[in-house]
């Protein structure tokens, strides 16, 4: 497909602001994409990034008229008919799919369906439009198979494909942000592979990552956002990473191995043929202040290992925390034996966004708030700050809405709120997922703590650097069943990966696109 240049840029942005009550979001910002690069965007939770792809998506306007243009062409920003007249397509973290339903009427949504005689629909004509759409992405999918049985990078694809339905490729920007959020290691180079090929048609990317590798695997140039400036543009090549990260968040030390004891020899948790959706046969002892590792890649088990655990979904086998057995399906008793779930759906799953941090932090037992058969909030109020200050969590007060909070900040009241209970076993189920550098940095020393003062913690997680970093040992799945449980002296990232994969050790494994042995 022929690529449009006009003046060397896909889309230029010039004098952006936007303030939402007392935060200033952005800042004057400069910002453009060439035409036919793959541009990555960086910068902390509440730097700005966010809120330049919404304005950018029309979700949002600007604080006052900017310029703004894509392939030259005026853009009016806060408009979403605008943006998608001028051609910017967008996949957001969520990719707004229908996941009970297949790739076909999720193609359609939005764009509508091939219609004939009477208005009935064609359904051949639209199951052969769907798999060509699909086709020039290079994905073979049966467009008939709901998309709950899909891997995460197939519905990635199916959410680009219908982006760039009815659109001249070179005239086009596509916005991905955070496309690898929620894919395992293995994956993502399937996703590269997408992107480039797109790239190689002419479709200019703006690609939205906290993954430094993915920026460096993928991206032309790269641009720095810094509290809610465009500090840095530069390309790739020329910026070494650990410039990179400065530029981002100023000089953070690499994280050290935590130096913990061994964990004691009372058992917190005990697993004996545990079972799920996918999970067969598990067989686990878990000591108090060990962490365990849990790793696999998707349909693994790994997905469904913390939900099942807690009591979110069926399972079988016995589950014993400490020494009483635990019924399935009952997460309210494992509340009640001091067992905390911190799931990887944060905004579905563990906030009630439209409540104050303050009570989302005291969301699982207020009971030590209660005054003569009235809530103490005054008692509540002084506890929460306590924590928000040694948490460090950056909001206005305990008042603040939770929603306002960058992402970083949501997690770590997720996880503060569990350990303001004092868990006996803490279950993390992707902990980072989806936060900036130095959050992530916090909330795995806010582990390190939670295991050293004696908590049980297991970490599910596709971040196998992560479990690296964390654990005392790994337990990595395949097809339902325990393939290896790997001590911390082989719990490294690339034998994680080795074993998930079910690759020899002595075979190349491809991670993030390359080959590494």
């Amino acid at each position: 497909m022929a690529s449009t240049d006009h003046g060397g840029f896909a889309l230029e942005v010039h004098g952006l602001s936007k303030t939402f009550g007392a935060t200033r979001a952005l800042r004057d910002v400069d910002f453009q994409v060439r035409s036919g690069e793959v541009h990555a965007l960086v910068g902390q939770n509440g730097s700005g990034k966010s809120t330049l792809i919404k304005i950018l998506a029309g979700f949002h306007r600007p604080d006052r008229p900017s310029v703004a243009t894509v392939h030259g062409r005026e853009l009016v920003l806060g408009d979403q008919a605008a943006a998608h007249s001028a051609g910017l397509r967008f996949v957001h973290q969520d990719l707004g799919i229908v996941p009970s339903l297949d790739s076909l009427d999720n193609l359609a949504l939005g764009f509508g369906y091939a219609t004939g005689a009477g208005g009935r629909i064609r359904w051949r004509a639209q199951a052969r439009h769907a798999q060509a759409a699909l086709s020039e992405l290079g994905y073979d999918i049966d467009v008939r198979r709901p998309l709950t049985d899909l891997a995460p990078v197939e519905r990635t694809a199916i959410a680009i494909a219908r982006a760039l339905q009815g659109i001249e490729a070179g005239a086009s920007v596509l916005v991905l942000d955070e496309p690898t959020a929620t894919m395992p290691q293995p994956e993502v180079a399937r996703l590269f592979t997408m992107v480039r090929l797109l790239h190689s048609r002419g479709v200019s990317v703006l690609y939205v990552s906290h993954h430094l590798d993915e920026v460096y695997e993928l991206a032309d140039r790269v641009t720095v956002f810094r509290d809610g400036q465009a500090v840095e543009t530069a390309p790739v090549g020329s910026l070494p990473r650990k410039k990179l990260v400065e530029t981002m968040v100023g000089d953070i030390p690499d994280e050290p191995l935590a130096d913990r004891k061994a964990g004691s020899s009372e058992l917190a948790l005990s697993l004996r043929g545990f079972g799920a959706r996918i999970i067969r046969d598990l067989d686990l002892d878990l000591h108090c202040g060990e962490v365990v590792g849990v790793a696999g890649i998707t349909g693994s088990g790994r997905e469904e290992f913390c939900d099942a655990l807690f009591g979110g979904r069926p399972r079988r086998g016995r589950v014993t925390v400490g020494d009483s057995l635990v019924e399935p399906m009952r997460p309210e008793e494992m509340v009640a034996r001091k067992v905390g779930l911190v799931p990887a759906k944060r905004r579905d799953d563990a906030l009630i966004l439209q409540m104050s941090v303050r009570e989302n932090f005291t969301l699982p037992d207020v009971s030590e708030f209660w005054q003569h058969l009235l809530l103490g909030h005054r008692s509540e109020r002084r506890v929460v700050t306590d924590l928000i200050r040694r948490l460090s969590v950056t909001t206005p007060g305990p008042e603040a809405s939770i929603e306002a909070l960058s992402g970083g900040n949501q997690q770590k009241v997720i996880v503060g709120r569990w350990l303001r209970l004092r868990p006996k076993v803490l279950l993390l189920d992707e902990p980072t997922q989806g936060v900036d550098i130095r959050a992530k940095s916090e909330i795995h020393a806010l582990i390190d703590a939670a295991a050293a003062a004696g908590t049980a913690v297991i970490v599910a997680s596709s971040d196998e650097a992560e479990l690296e970093r964390l654990c005392d040992r790994v337990l990595v799945l395949r097809d339902g069943r325990l393939h290896a449980d790997l001590p911390r002296s082989r719990a490294n990232a690339q034998a994680i990966a080795h074993e998930a994969l079910g690759s020899n050790n002595d075979k190349p494994v491809a991670i993030a696109g390359k080959v590494e042995v």
